[in-house]
């Protein structure tokens, strides 16, 4: 899966001077190629950078599944790495002076050892398939009690097009 990210971003890199419209569909956009947004590769924050970590993690797995459209393909494994390394991207910065209400949340639920649980309960969508193995009561008493004005959010740092609508200057 690192190959994969490093050629995503690698990719990224060569077509940062390229130009392409977004493809939309549905209000959701497509394609078979995703682009990590200009900023990617300038800025600095620990907050934005960790979205990037996250963002790359799913487009990697997307591709991955395949497909005529990457983009639409999701999984349960998917968002749960990709979530995975999000909490440890935000880990890696926690000694840095900032602050995020959604990734400080998440980090908590990552050390209370839910993350599957708040993949499945939180982010899930209807054609995932879903460990049964999962403690969802126990999970949803502890959010209750620790996080209860909780609220998940997605980051999105990129976009995905068809390649053959992205043209170099």
């Amino acid at each position: 899966m690192r190959a994969g990210i490093i050629t995503i971003a690698l990719g990224a890199l060569a077509l940062a001077g390229c130009n392409g419209g977004i493809y939309v569909r549905d209000g959701v956009t497509d394609g078979d190629t995703f682009y990590l947004a200009d900023r990617a590769m300038s800025e600095d924050d620990p907050v934005y950078q960790s979205w990037v970590r996250y963002s790359l993690a799913p487009s990697t797995c997307q591709l991955q599944i395949g497909g005529d459209n990457p983009a639409r393909a999701s999984s349960f494994a998917c968002e749960l790495t990709a979530r995975r390394l999000l909490a440890d991207a935000w880990r890696e910065k926690a000694g840095m002076s900032v602050a995020d209400p959604y990734l400080d949340e998440l980090l908590l639920v990552d050390e209370a050892g839910y993350l599957e649980e708040y993949v499945a309960t939180e982010l899930r969508r209807r054609d995932w398939t879903i460990p049964g193995e999962l403690e969802t009561r126990t999970y949803r008493r502890w959010m209750r009690s620790t996080l209860p004005e909780h609220a998940p959010e997605t980051r999105i740092t990129g976009s995905w097009n068809y390649a053959r609508n992205v043209s170099a200057y």
